[in-house]
């Protein structure tokens, strides 16, 4: 049985009916990346014996009374893998930064604790960008990860372990976090569907912070049912964290299949201006044909501030990120170089413990909030920030959801643009915007480009999850099934 082609949901219902055993699944994935890890390079660790372990245990209690003993049955005994700046107790857990090479968690994050109270196992940690700090994940410290559809090319990033292995059937669902695109994009160039909740939605205690106010735990997966699944399970105020809203979590499944007639969706038509590949444009457009069939009324809106989105984003994620990162000086955190004199001791440990673009976002966050440039720079950016939010409500109140690109072009080479920083910055054009903002959106595969997958983005006002899933099923249903690579 070719378990890696079926979805989470699927799998979830063969293991409630039965079917299949949970243990039976995970040794099912971990024989699928013993077969194919060398080609994609998806995972930094794998878990084998303790996912087992937890597989066993689940497969015990898979019961009546056993299952009541768990908060959330909706994806039980259906294995799951973390990105790697998600803490876990007693795993390895690494940021794929030099810095952090020997750190074992010595707890569980909160989005951690839920998934083993709904009968989980954790199959590994996905490999990444350094501190989630790139969009082709060529900045991880472990190895590069290639994109199933094409190994020569990357899956995108910072989560692009996470996307890659959903691609290549390694794992049936996987979580990420998202800072500026880093769900939405590398879902949209391997074919898979990721989900930035709202911020707030979904708790980041335990999620390692690069861009506190922008960095949201998300996920990926084959379908939108998975990620209505997942996000069932991992959504909800904690208090363990301020930034956590009190927000009453619906029931995803239920909002799958309500009828789209009426609903009315937004094109911003900044999003569609210079830049964004022809050839990429033509699949959106007849994406929007699929979804004005299925009811949905289409109008163009404006958000006229968009062209500011890439410029304000680094200067704050970078400002925040020196921040965060200023923590990792070889002595409460991190690796530690040997040296007499304590601040060579900080310098040495810092320089060998980061890779460049780690150091490279550190040197413009130090910059933009030092003296005489704060107000400048951070200042300025900040209240620009507060106009790109504007924009999104402004246009959030003529329609119900806006439908934009992910990615301006499909995949590209790796070694293509890692020497070329503002061309890669470049490739978050339409999905930085949406975290300055704090909003929710989902990329959804749309269609092929030279054999490359394309994904839409649907953007949805605060806390409106259920709707972008909505939406997104009811376009996999006349988009059709898409067949992964076998390798």
């Amino acid at each position: 049985m070719s378990l890696y082609k079926k979805t989470a949901s699927e799998i979830a219902e063969m293991i409630k009916n039965k079917e299949i055993t949970s243990e039976e699944v995970t040794k099912s994935f971990l024989d699928r990346i013993e077969k194919t890890e060398e080609k994609i390079g998806a995972f930094s660790n794998v878990f084998p014996e303790k996912a087992l372990d937890e597989a066993k245990k689940y497969d015990s209690e898979n019961n009546e009374k056993g299952r009541k003993n768990y908060d959330n049955e909706l994806l039980f005994g259906v294995p799951v893998a973390l990105k790697d700046n998600i803490v876990s107790k007693g795993d390895l857990t690494t940021a794929a930064s030099k810095i952090l090479k020997n750190y074992v968690g010595v707890y569980d994050a909160t989005v951690v604790e839920k998934l083993k109270k709904a009968g989980t196992p954790i199959i590994g940690k996905a490999n990444m960008d350094e501190f989630a700090m790139g969009s082709s994940n060529e900045n991880s410290s472990i190895k590069s990860v290639s994109n199933p559809w094409d190994l020569t090319r990357v899956p995108g990033g910072s989560s692009g372990g996470s996307a890659a292995m959903v691609a290549a059937g390694q794992a049936p669902i996987a979580l990420g976090s998202d800072t500026g695109g880093s769900i939405r994009q590398p879902a949209c160039l391997t074919g898979t569907v990721g989900i930035k909740p709202t911020y707030g939605r979904v708790s980041r205690y335990g999620l390692m912070a690069f861009g506190s106010s922008l960095d949201q735990i998300g996920a990926l997966a084959k379908s939108t049912e998975d990620l209505a699944r997942l996000l069932q399970i991992i959504a909800g105020y904690d208090e363990k964290d301020a930034t956590s809203v009190n927000v009453e979590v619906p029931n995803y499944l239920e909002s799958l299949n309500n009828d789209l007639k009426g609903l009315k969706i937004g094109i911003p038509k900044e999003y569609f201006a210079e830049g964004l590949d022809e050839n990429i444009k033509k699949v959106i457009m007849d994406s929007v044909e699929k979804l004005k069939k299925l009811g949905a009324e289409i109008k163009e809106v404006s958000l006229p501030y968009s062209k500011y989105a890439i410029s304000t984003y680094y200067i704050i994620s970078s400002a925040e990120a020196a921040s965060n990162l200023s923590r990792y000086d070889g002595v409460r955190y991190g690796v530690r170089e040997s040296n007499e004199d304590v601040e060579k001791m900080y310098v040495e440990s810092r320089t060998k413990g980061f890779g460049d673009e780690v150091k490279r976002r550190i040197m413009i966050g130090n910059y933009v909030l030092s003296s005489g440039f704060y107000d400048a720079y951070y200042k300025k950016a900040s209240q620009v920030r507060r106009l790109i939010r504007d924009d999104f409500s402004k246009a959030l109140k003529e329609v119900d959801v806006l439908l934009t690109p992910v990615s301006p072009t499909t995949a590209f080479k790796k070694g293509e643009k890692i020497t070329d920083p503002v061309q890669m910055y470049l490739g978050d054009i339409f999905t930085v915007s949406i975290n300055m903002a704090g909003l929710p959106a989902i990329s959804v595969p749309a269609g092929f480009v030279d054999g490359l997958p394309v994904g839409i983005q649907l953007i949805g006002n605060y806390f409106r999850e259920d709707l972008l899933f909505n939406i997104s099923h009811k376009f996999e249903g006349v988009r059709g099934k898409i067949e992964y690579p076998e390798l």
